[in-house]
Order: C-alpha cells, then sequence, then structure tokens
C-alpha cells in the first residue's frame, strides 16, 4: 500500500509518544510505502487534491528499562513530490488540534478525493461534525450532566447547584484552558467571564467527577472497537490527568461499563466515518471524543507488550482488500 500522513512538521514531532509516528514506523515494518506532508503543502488542482508528499525512512524505537528510545537521527525525508492524493491507498489526517480555520479549510480539499479510489482517516466530513467537546453530548445516557452556554447566569446556576465543575474551552486540546470551579471560589465571576471571552463565546461546563483524581481514561477506538487503552494520572496538585500537562501513563483494563460506551458510541462514529478515535472516560462516564489526532498508541504498546500500530495496518489492509 501507498500512505499518505499529514502531520504538523515531523520534526517536531516525539516518536516514543507521537501514535502517527507509531502507525508510519508499522507501515513501514509491514512492507508498505510511507509518505509524509503538512497542510499547509495541500492544493486543489484540476478539483482533485494535491500535496507535496516525502517519503520517510523511519528507525523504529526501541523499548530500554520501560521507556521508548529513539535514536537521534530517527527519520531520513526524500525530496518533496507534487503528487495527487489520489495516487495513495489511504490518507491520514493526522493533524494535532485546535481546530482553526485553516484546518477546516484543508478538510475541504481534503473532500475531492474519490472515496473509491484512496481511503481518508479520519473522513473529513466526519472531523468537521466531531468538535471534540460538543460531539460527545448526543450520548446523554453516557456522559455526566453537561452544559453548554456563554451566558454567566446559566453557567453560574449549573455551577451553584453542583458545587463544582469542570469549565472546558470548546476547541482546546490536550488540558489547555481547562478549569475546576468551585461555587464559593472568590474568582467565580472573572472565571466564567475568562472562560467565555465576556460572553461572547461558549464553553462546556461539566458535573466535576471525583473519580478524576484516579484517572482519565484513553480507550482508543478502531472502527468502532475498542482495541487498548490507558489510563492518565494526575500527578502533585493537578486536577487534570492530560499527558500534556504532566499526567502519568498506567495500565488499565476495559471495564464492562466502558465497553457499554463504547457501543453506544460506535454506530455514530461509523456513520461520520470516523475509523481512528479516543474516547475519554472518567469513572464510568465519557468525558470528550477525539478525532483530529488522537494519542496513546505508544503508551498502551510499552504497558502491555502489544502493537496497535500494527492493528490499525492490519484493519487498513483488510478494508482495502475488500
Amino acid at each position: 500500500m501507498k500512505l499518505a500522513f499529514i502531520i504538523d512538521p515531523i520534526t517536531k514531532l516525539d516518536p516514543g509518544h507521537d501514535s502517527s509516528v507509531a502507525m508510519m514506523e508499522s507501515a513501514q515494518l509491514l512492507g508498505h510505502q510511507v509518505w509524509i506532508t503538512e497542510a499547509s503543502q495541500l492544493s486543489i488542482i484540476k478539483g482533485k487534491a494535491w500535496g507535496y508528499l516525502q517519503s520517510v525512512d523511519l528507525k523504529p524505537v526501541k523499548l530500554i528499562d520501560g521507556y521508548w528510545q529513539a535514536e537521534a537521527d530517527w527519520y531520513r525525508v526524500g525530496n518533496k513530490v507534487l503528487t495527487c492524493l489520489e495516487e495513495m491507498d489511504a490518507v491520514f489526517m493526522r493533524t494535532d488540534p485546535p481546530v482553526t480555520v485553516p484546518y477546516l479549510y484543508t478538510t475541504y480539499i481534503l473532500d475531492l478525493i474519490d472515496r473509491s479510489k484512496t481511503l481518508v482517516i479520519n473522513s473529513p466530513h466526519g472531523l468537521r461534525t466531531a468538535n471534540e467537546k460538543m460531539y460527545a453530548l448526543q450520548f446523554t445516557s453516557v456522559i455526566p450532566e453537561t452544559i453548554v452556554s456563554q451566558d454567566k447566569s446559566v453557567i453560574a446556576k449549573f455551577v451553584q447547584e453542583k458545587q463544582s465543575a469542570v469549565l472546558k474551552p470548546l476547541g482546546g486540546k490536550g488540558g489547555e484552558g481547562i478549569l475546576f470551579l468551585e461555587a464559593v471560589d472568590r474568582n467565580f465571576n472573572s472565571l466564567i467571564e475568562i472562560s467565555t471571552k465576556q460572553g461572547s463565546e461558549p464553553i462546556m461546563v461539566q458535573e466535576y467527577l471525583p473519580a478524576a483524581k484516579e484517572g482519565d481514561k484513553r480507550i482508543i477506538l478502531l472502527d468502532g472497537e475498542p482495541i487498548g487503552a490507558v489510563n492518565r494520572v494526575p500527578s502533585g496538585n493537578e486536577f487534570r490527568g492530560n499527558m500534556a500537562v504532566g499526567g502519568k501513563a498506567a495500565k488499565v483494563d476495559i471495564t464492562d461499563r466502558e465497553r457499554e460506551i463504547c457501543a453506544v458510541v460506535a454506530p455514530r462514529l461509523s456513520a461520520d466515518h470516523l475509523y481512528f478515535v479516543g474516547l475519554d472516560v472518567i469513572g464510568g462516564y465519557l468525558t470528550e471524543v477525539n478525532v483530529t489526532s488522537p494519542t496513546g498508541i505508544r503508551e498502551i504498546d510499552r504497558l502491555n507488550n502489544v502493537s496497535l500500530g500494527k492493528q490499525v495496518i492490519g484493519w487498513l489492509e483488510n478494508k482495502l482488500s475488500n
């Protein structure tokens, strides 16, 4: 297979952490051609999606003393070649959030790829549909009590009823801008004003789940099926478990309740052609649905002696052969 990965600059990727690198590495080990590009290098030419692609050769990471280690020169890229993306068997859209206007424009470019020739993972339509905070709100049976509002009085009433809540910007990533708020906080009004940008932008306000202290579980779904999970445990006085803010990865099983959550979410993911997805679960409740560039593969692999990257590429081989 010929596979293209739309990524952030490869110089900024962490080979021991980034799921994109894990999948590219697995594809290469399984004998497939791997190419990379960036969103800024895509164009529409004669009604088709094109991009400057570079072949990439990766030196696989090694597990040393329980952690992934990469060589200093872990990748080598070829010259840029302007290529119609339909020459690829699959295109992985793996640009990190936030979902900005340029990001949305990129999805419009990817819309012009003929799906009968090339599979896009995840679907550009699905990426536009699934705001990583808002998407979860349609699964009311498995989420904590949640509101979305920019109205201070609505937010204040909710927090006062719950006594404590978590405020989340709708376009955030990696735990950025998430605040823990108590009804008795002396900065209560100011925090709402700051979060909503003086009432001009809605935010998500979610019931605080005490189980967050025990960790924020990331469950990886492949075509709707859970294939692995990692628990991200807050460190120090931090209430957020995101690895981007210091959360520690811990081995964990997928519970029956979490499989129930996956079963509730899977049909909609399938309808929106969202194939590689990360669910965030705290205390048996779904809190977010991550679709842009879900991470966690490397942590799950090293803690469980598996290779989710190879599972993804194996799934892709089967899907494209049918």
